[in-house]
């Protein structure tokens, strides 16, 4: 299915569910009970194929759901160990482009090209908001650490910055050329970075909107950015097939990792902060050394772009997106 790599050119330009066991699916041998059981890195544990492409993906905070947003414009919220449906919500008239949960997990937001971010509950589905402040497609939304305030971006070339209860809008950010494809807050929740077509990243006071760092590493789009769980780095990676680590203070580049040979899409650090994925337009999803960029594994379970990618809260395995969702074992 070529869907999702079909609306990323356009971009540029302008229950079915598969259960693996280790002892079954991999022929580990069977343990004793008192034993630790292995699983091989990439063990896939479920699949989910829809009627629609699913295009974002992400981890509630207690680790037990998933969020997903479709390309019909439908949320769906899943068990995350059976892939089971809870609900799904029509939420918006476009592709739901990012979805993001609230720091406590009682509210999902949705990022959709229909010009909207929408927040819901998140036990129930109802909704609760819609933000109308952009002018265009909306491709990037995040909560800040304290839950109070969302960060979204998209086509129009600007970031917004608002209330996340009564919608009211705080300010916007207009430093960027180009569409903003991510938005990162700092774990602090005192600076935002985004990332842009105009090739940059650029991190400004959450605050305020004051500019404080343009960085410059990247020769081509940059579709991704996250800020390191200790918040000293920044991670970005974009359509130069690297993904790029960087001081979030001095913006001076500590390490580039090249092991894509098409463009990085998206990348999330690990819970601890000691590994970094990234998905690329290759159709794999790689994990590799934050701190030396040594290469650790290569998951190649995917047929066309990794749309999203998230890390479960332990840390153990990573949930993915092409056309089609897929959770495996990634430590």
């Amino acid at each position: 299915m070529h869907t999702l790599r079909d609306i990323k050119w356009f971009l540029a330009i302008g229950w079915f569910v598969l259960l693996l066991t280790a002892c079954s699916a991999l022929n580990v041998p069977t343990v004793a009970t008192n034993q630790t059981v292995h699983i091989p890195l990439g063990t896939t544990f479920l699949t989910s194929q829809s009627d629609s492409s699913v295009f974002s993906v992400a981890w509630s905070p207690d680790g037990k759901r998933l969020a997903l947003g479709y390309a019909d414009g439908s949320v769906q919220i899943r068990n995350a160990t059976t892939s089971g449906i809870l609900y799904t919500v029509q939420s918006h008239m476009g592709h739901v482009w990012a979805v993001a949960w609230s720091p406590d997990g009682k509210r999902l937001a949705s990022a959709s090209w229909d010009h909207t971010v929408q927040v819901l509950d998140a036990a129930t589905g109802t909704h609760l908001l819609t933000y109308r402040g952009h002018t265009d497609l909306v491709l990037a939304v995040t909560w800040s650490p304290d839950g109070k305030r969302l960060a979204s971006a998209g086509s129009d070339h600007i970031v917004q910055v608002w209330d996340a209860t009564s919608g009211e809008r705080i300010f916007t950010y207009r430093g960027h050329s180009g569409t903003v494809e991510a938005v990162s807050w700092s774990p602090d929740g005192k600076r935002i970075t985004s990332a842009s077509f105009d090739h940059t990243v650029q991190v400004w006071d959450a605050m305020t909107g004051e500019h404080l760092l343009t960085y410059r590493g990247h020769t081509n789009y940059v579709w991704a950015v996250a800020w390191s769980p200790d918040g000293k780095h920044i991670a970005s990676g974009g359509m130069d097939d690297s993904v790029q680590v960087w001081d979030a203070t001095t913006g001076e580049r500590t390490l580039t990792y090249n092991g894509h040979t098409n463009g990085v899409q998206t990348l999330a650090w690990s819970p601890e902060g000691k590994r970094l994925a990234s998905g690329s337009w290759d159709t794999t999803v790689q994990i590799w050394e934050a701190t030396t960029g040594r290469h650790l594994f290569t998951y190649r379970g995917h047929a066309d772009i990794i749309g999203s990618l998230v890390w479960s809260p332990d840390g153990n395995r990573i949930a993915s997106v092409d056309d089609q969702l897929r959770v495996w074992q990634a430590h």
